[in-house]
């Protein structure tokens, strides 16, 4: 058996009196791009923000590789050079161009040079299609562009794996394609990744496993054609009755 690049054991998160996360186990292998799915509020994006502790688990235990990110002693801030993270906002530096962006977090965080810096930061530009934007800045790019920026940022820091939220949500639908497009090709890249999104084409086509989670749990998983054409639960079938 392959070694699980991420794994998840009985993972709690609770904000106050709110249980969000209430007992998840999820296992992710190398190369697996895993989708995620479930309507708003089912604790998808709260389960990929303590993948990273940008939300402190209540309870349960999160490995990445051979390290456990939920040991208090561990170094989180070298976990995260290990992890790529996308949000639905993009999250760019407004005062700093495309180029700028994507060097930023390699300079200050992996030590580069800037010569070092600047050369991967338009590899990356250019595997997301944006090389001829380098030097403009986030107000001179549509909503799609700068999402390709930051999945361009994420990578240029070499991750292990890549973290999307909903990260086509808040672009308008002819934008939507774009962004989709790069993670396609990550994705056929061998690119480990975790997706939480409602774009289920992409879903059925990309994933190698779906994951249908609703308040707190994960009620099913397996292939997207098992889940999609033959879910077994029925809260599973009811929530893909109202999308397709």
């Amino acid at each position: 058996m392959t070694q699980p690049i991420v794994r998840i054991q009985d993972l709690h998160k609770s904000f106050g009196s709110l249980e969000v996360l209430k007992g998840v186990d999820l296992e992710v292998t190398k190369g697996e791009v895993v989708v995620i799915l479930g309507p708003s509020g089912s604790g998808k994006s709260t389960m990929l923000r303590c993948i990273n502790k940008l939300e402190q688990p209540t309870g349960g235990h999160i490995f990445l590789e051979d390290i456990e990110i939920t040991d208090p002693k561990t170094n989180i801030n070298k976990v995260r050079e290990r992890i790529g993270m996308v949000f639905q906002s993009f999250n760019l530096f407004p005062h700093l161009t495309a180029i700028g962006n994507i060097m930023l977090a390699q300079r200050k965080v992996l030590g580069r040079s800037k010569a070092e810096a600047g050369r991967i930061a338009m590899e990356q530009l250019n595997k997301v299609g944006l090389a001829d934007r380098a030097d403009y800045f986030p107000s001179q790019l549509s909503g799609g562009q700068q999402q390709r920026v930051a999945i361009a940022r994420a990578l240029a820091m070499d991750p292990h794996v890549m973290l999307f939220d909903e990260v086509t949500s808040a672009l308008d639908p002819e934008l939507v394609r774009g962004v989709l497009d790069v993670m396609r090709q990550l994705a056929a890249g061998g690119m480990t990744m975790l997706v939480v999104t409602h774009e289920m084409g992409f879903a059925r086509d990309v994933g190698s496993r779906a994951v249908f989670m609703d308040e707190g749990v994960i009620h099913e998983q397996g292939t997207p054609q098992e889940v999609f054409d033959n879910p077994k639960s029925e809260r599973t079938k009811d929530f893909l009755g109202h999308i397709t």
